[in-house]
């Protein structure tokens, strides 16, 4: 016998979340049931899944499995939500994946907008980076994205906002009045790059300067690089969406020369959409 869909959900479930409680209460279970329900999985597959002394991090074997239990889950999703649209009441979950600046400055604004137009869609938020997203959205692990700047944008995708870098400086820097940052000035403090999501367009931005790339420090956390700034270790360059994760210590100014970016909602290219993601779509063109 294959290995049943409550096995399979189980299994994304811990990996997702990263631990049996959390997984036991995404899927609304006890803790033991989730134990159970893997430990069954695992005997049939002939195989351990998760290294219980790694923080449950997936096996090789895990590894073959994960991308077939994505696709497999994300398709009885997919059938289940068509189902319900004939009901004419979209109705249903459906996972969201996006970058934390716009998980921060932009999502609240959508999912009020959704929470009023589709009051029975439940929209689950993923947070990753750049790299993340897209592959997350192709290999199921979410059924919608929020992507930037994708090239070309994919079919049936609609924009849902534009910003732009900006420098991100302390509230007593000297340059902190100023109405633009040139990028040469703002490197005589040092600049403090995230790899986890903006080092390619900080890349670009210098290119388009003509400035050397240079970084003090380079870090993966967006959190990391905001204490640090903080902290007076250097400046750093951020999306204007980014803002909203500022504290009162770090101002955001316009930075010269700068690069726009657009964020673009769609379903994955390589299988038919959710109905549920084409219902987030379909709401945000009615406004």
């Amino acid at each position: 016998m294959a290995p049943t869909v409550p096995q399979l959900r189980t299994l994304l479930a811990v990996v997702d979340s990263g631990s049996f409680t959390s997984a036991a209460q995404l899927l609304g279970v006890s803790q033991s049931s989730v134990s159970r329900t893997l430990r069954a999985l695992e005997e049939h597959l002939g195989g351990i899944l998760l290294d219980r002394e790694r923080a449950n991090a997936p096996t090789a074997l895990a590894g073959e499995v994960l991308p077939h239990a994505r696709a497999a889950v994300a398709a009885l999703d997919a059938l289940d939500g068509s189902m319900r649209a004939r009901s004419g009441v979209p109705e249903g979950r459906v996972r969201l994946g996006a970058v934390p600046t716009v998980c921060q400055g932009l999502v609240p604004g959508l999912l009020g907008v959704w929470s009023a137009l589709l009051p029975k869609v439940e929209v689950s938020l993923f947070e990753g980076d750049d790299d993340e997203i897209p592959a997350w959205l192709d290999n199921g692990t979410v059924d919608a994205a929020i992507l930037v700047d994708p090239h070309p944008d994919p079919p049936g995708a609609v924009l849902v906002g534009q910003d732009e870098y900006c420098a991100v400086v302390r509230r007593d820097h000297p340059l902190a009045g100023e109405v633009r940052i040139p990028l040469r000035e703002l490197h005589e403090d040092g600049l403090i790059v995230n790899t986890g999501g903006c080092e390619n367009e900080v890349r670009r931005i210098h290119a388009k300067a003509g400035v050397p790339f240079e970084m003090r420090q380079r870090v993966r956390e967006l959190a990391t690089l905001i204490v640090m700034v903080q902290e007076g270790v250097g400046v750093a360059i951020m999306p204007g969406l980014g803002e909203a994760m500022l504290p009162k210590e770090l101002q955001m100014v316009p930075l010269e020369p700068t690069l726009g970016r657009r964020l673009m909602l769609s379903g994955p290219t390589n299988r038919a959409w959710n109905p549920l993601t084409e219902a987030l779509v379909g709401a945000l063109h009615s406004r």
